[in-house]
């Protein structure tokens, strides 16, 4: 355990002396949690509507899966990849199920969502033997951090201070069909592939059009493309399906090529993974042209399974959609002439603002006791566990519906 005892100044002041600097300093300090609450170092309670960014989708310290991560620990913690364990294998065979992937599909598992996209960039770079260099993906896509996945992000901030990055990536407009049928007009048989998130989380989680998806999937198939859904955000139960691309409105029916998650997989332990469809791409990475250390640990599989497990046992799909349903009829319905929209599928929800409010408004609501996600100057996104209830969310609401006209006068 931590060295003594503390305040959260007294934690914030000996982040700042060890921790390298390049989130800023933290908020709070917690140090435990219950539910979708957490509490900091000075005792105060918060109403955790972010859920470690989509990934505590249990809540914090649920029993069922803490004690599956307790007894896999106590059994056998790590072993390397020169060999398997029964909690890797369930997981890939969960996992493939869950996805609908046909039969020779196979799945990578990694430690983290920017892994997984990571992974996704070099099975692309091996598409075709590398005969195919374009990589298409969206303006306001989000990836990861690492050289890879970075160059598959958009934002210039994230990018410029790393670059030269891999090339070969080109942004198309969001949800615009003509640029994306132009990009394939244009030397399509050069694109190795499209890579997109069927909702854009960091953006200020905003669905893909509908139909948008199912015409990527005629031209990636057309062309010979692969068709790459980011759903590390998005996938594992947060919009109330186990993929976002399963909702009609949003996929159309599409069977992708690969499908990329983590976060809320293993319910706040660190795993991730990549699922490619079929046995042409699930080839496409052979032996020693890929690794990790820590993928498919036999503790983050058994966390990720007991996830799962409990998805399914207390039937948190059905509940996500109805309580996002609700959630969102109620934002909207506060009449606060500061929102704009309410927008989001399942419990994956944007409070879009009329001005560019959403740090000091978070900031108000972290002050009020919740925790919310300025995600851009406009947007505000919550991401809360599925165990969330309506009297749980209600702050939230009463927050929201609360806002004062004047914080927007503040900044015009």
């Amino acid at each position: 355990m931590p060295a003594g005892a503390g305040s959260v100044a007294e934690w914030t002041d000996r982040y700042t002396h060890a921790v390298m600097d390049t989130f800023g300093p933290p908020q709070r300090v917690l140090v435990r949690g219950e539910g979708p609450y957490v509490w900091d170092a000075d005792g105060r309670r918060y109403l955790d509507l972010l859920g470690g960014i989509a990934v505590n989708s249990l809540g914090h310290a649920h029993p069922t899966l803490t004690a599956a991560v307790s007894a896999q620990l106590g059994t056998l913690g790590h072993i390397s990849n020169f060999f398997a364990s029964p909690t890797q294998i369930a997981l890939a065979e969960r996992l493939l199920a869950l996805a609908g992937a046909p039969e020779g599909s196979r799945v990578f598992l990694t430690n983290s969502g920017t892994e997984a996209n990571e992974a996704a960039f070099k099975l692309l770079r091996r598409h075709s033997a590398g005969r195919r260099p374009r990589v298409l993906a969206l303006e306001g896509g989000f990836h990861g951090r690492s050289m890879g996945a970075l160059a598959l992000t958009s934002k210039a901030a994230y990018r410029e201070p790393f670059e030269p990055l891999p090339g070969g990536v080109e942004f198309l407009p969001f949800g615009d069909t003509d640029a994306l049928e132009a990009a394939f007009a244009d030397g399509g048989d050069r694109v190795a592939g499209l890579v997109v998130e069927p909702v854009q989380g960091e953006a200020g989680v905003r669905p893909l059009p509908p139909g948008y998806l199912a015409r990527a999937r005629e031209l990636t198939a057309r062309h010979g493309a692969l068709l790459v859904l980011d759903e590390v955000q998005s996938g594992m139960g947060r919009t109330g399906r186990w993929f976002a691309h399963q909702h009609p409105h949003l996929g159309g029916g599409v069977v992708p090529d690969v499908v990329t998650v983590a976060k809320g997989l293993g319910g706040g332990f660190p795993v991730g993974g990549l699922v490619a469809y079929g046995p042409d791409v699930a080839s496409l990475l052979g032996r020693g042209q890929h690794g990790t250390t820590f993928g498919g640990n036999p503790v983050a599989a058994a966390a990720a399974l007991a996830t799962i497990g409990v998805i399914e046992r207390d039937g948190l799909l059905a509940h996500v959609t109805a309580l996002g349903e609700r959630l969102r009829a109620r934002l909207a319905g506060t009449g606060s002439p500061l929102v704009r929209e309410v927008r989001g599928e399942g419990l994956l929800i944007a409070v879009e603002l009329t001005a560019p409010v959403a740090a000091r408004v978070a900031a108000d609501a972290l002050d009020a006791g919740v925790v919310v996600n300025p995600c851009t100057p406009t947007t505000l996104r919550i991401a809360p566990p599925f165990v969330l209830t309506d009297e749980q969310a209600q702050p939230f609401v009463d927050l929201v519906a609360a806002l004062p006209a004047e914080i927007a006068e503040d900044v015009s």
